[in-house]
């Protein structure tokens, strides 16, 4: 390494020794005038006493699993709440109103000044579970300059703490309570809205409802059933007038009866062509439908009419001809006059127009309301949309309702727990305590600062007088003064005048040194004792 590069200087305890030999007094002095003057700024701070409350926060009475309670479970915000409201300028006016606060003083606080000096005096400390976090309990405090009024104070404030969470407690929950009412009676509006538009409309749409579907559908088939009976009986009417009709103009234009090949009048060869039309009908439409059904039925009394028209015919006939054979009757056959037959088949004639008449009218009648059920059922689909919206907004407002009910009952009841028991309630655990010692100043702490600022002072003093020292003590001082090194040196040499000098010295630093620490530990203790 270069030769030039400079060493660290060793610690040199003989030369700090001969420091303290020489400067003990200017250090003891300083030391002794610092501890005084802090210990006595200790004594002539006016005192402040303390006097603290604990409060505990009681858990729920009741069980949170059966009632569910109604208000913020933020205890932390809750109590800076609490802590505002106390605080507040109207509160505190009244217990320095009532226990006369600031007033023994020399001169006279005004309101803003009492206020703000007490806020300072006030002190609130929050307690928590060292596992959970959770608050358990908090302490006020209060500082006065005697021990009662202190007391008195921080009774003062625990009764405040105390009464006004009960009455915020109570206070929030009837405002929940009616909030909740207000939320529930608007519910209860709407509900009632949603209700009168679902009547209306299903009042608007009757038979046109999802829940007549099947309702329509059965009576759609029943009509269309009786539609086609009808076509069927008009169908069989028709028919009948047709022969009918056929019949009355066969009568109409019978002449003398002329015999068939077999020797059978001409009218009854008609008859019997007619009923062999009928029977084949007959047989073609009973292989289609049954007995019970309305054309067969029809033609079958359609078939027995023709018949019983035949045999009356064959009757008139017959007897004619024997009338005719019969003697001093007339050789001539004149011309044959509207028999019974005839006007019979009129009257049935008639009958059936008004049956016709009738069938279809019945017919049209059930083609209409036919058209009205099905239109019914082609409407059905959006009436069912418009119907599912309708009835999902009421199902919501149901089911908000509902919701709104149950939490209006519940919130009633942990109104009423609030009201008797309370659900999270504030219980003195630690009355305010009467302080028997001042909390301030705190003198030993006092005696601490005095000591260490005196040992600065101290320290301070040595180091200023041996900067301003320009004499050589060492023989370090004069190698490093010198630009040579030192050759030889005259030793001290001391009389008996310096040796006795010398003693009287060390006995007046002893002496100093006991002195002040005598006067250190008396002040202490007496600090200590009357604390």
């Amino acid at each position: 390494m270069p030769e030039d590069l400079e060493q660290p200087e060793p610690l040199d305890l003989t030369r700090y020794l001969d420091v303290i030999r020489r400067r003990h007094l200017q250090f003891l002095l300083p030391v002794l005038l610092g501890w005084l003057l802090v210990w006595g700024l200790s004594w002539a701070i006016p005192v402040r006493y303390k006097s603290t409350t604990t409060i505990e926060v009681q858990q729920p009475a009741t069980a949170r699993n059966y009632l569910l309670p109604n208000l913020a479970d933020d205890l932390q915000d809750r109590l800076q709440t609490l802590q505002q409201q106390i605080l507040s300028r109207t509160r505190l006016m009244v217990i320095v109103n009532k226990l006369h606060l600031y007033s023994s003083n020399g001169h006279t606080l005004t309101a803003d000044q009492q206020i703000e000096r007490m806020r300072k005096d006030i002190d609130v400390e929050l307690v928590r579970n060292p596992q959970t976090l959770t608050i358990t309990s908090f302490k006020v405090s209060y500082s006065a300059v005697t021990p009662k009024m202190a007391q008195a104070v921080t009774g003062e404030l625990t009764d405040l703490f105390i009464s006004e969470n009960i009455r915020q407690r109570e206070q929030q929950s009837k405002q929940t309570t009616s909030f909740i009412e207000t939320q529930l009676e608007q519910a209860r509006q709407s509900l009632a809205g949603q209700d009168a538009k679902v009547r209306e409309f299903e009042a608007a749409h009757q038979g046109e409802l999802p829940a007549q579907q099947a309702t329509n559908l059965q009576i759609l088939s029943g009509l269309q059933q009786q539609l086609q009976s009808e076509q069927d009986a008009l169908n069989t009417a028709r028919q009948q007038r047709a022969y009918f009709q056929s019949l009355i103009t066969q009568y109409r234009a019978l002449q003398p009866p002329a015999r068939s090949a077999g020797g059978e009048p001409g009218s009854l060869s008609m008859f019997d062509g007619q009923l062999d039309k009928l029977h084949a009908q007959l047989a073609e439409m009973s292989t289609r439908y049954t007995d019970e059904y309305p054309g067969v039925q029809a033609l079958k009394a359609q078939i027995a009419k023709t018949e019983q028209a035949r045999q009356k015919l064959a009757s008139e006939l017959r007897a004619r001809a024997a009338a005719a054979k019969a003697p001093g009757s007339d050789s001539v056959n004149p011309e044959l006059p509207q028999s019974a037959s005839l006007l019979q088949l009129e009257g049935q004639l008639k009958a059936n127009d008004i049956e016709i008449s009738n069938r279809e009218r019945a017919v049209t009648d059930l083609t209409q309301r036919i058209g009205s059920y099905q239109a019914r059922l082609n409407a059905e689909p959006a009436v069912q949309q418009e119907l599912a919206d309708l009835t999902r907004g009421y199902e919501q407002s149901q089911a908000n309702y509902n919701e709104l009910l149950k939490k209006e009952h519940e919130s009633e009841i942990a109104t009423n727990v609030e009201q008797f028991q309370g659900d999270e309630r504030f219980v003195l655990l630690d009355p305010p305590t009467l302080p028997t010692k001042p909390d301030y100043p705190n003198r030993l702490k006092f005696c601490g600062f005095g000591l260490a600022a005196g040992f600065a002072l101290g320290l301070l003093s040595i180091a200023s007088l041996e900067f301003l020292d320009g004499r050589l003590r060492s023989n370090r001082s004069i190698e490093d003064l010198l630009p040579v090194g030192i050759v030889t040196e005259i030793p001290q040499i001391m009389n008996e005048m310096d040796e006795v000098r010398e003693r009287r010295r060390l006995i007046i630093g002893w002496s100093a040194a006991g002195l002040v620490v005598i006067v250190i530990v008396a002040g202490s203790a007496f600090s200590y004792l009357h604390a």
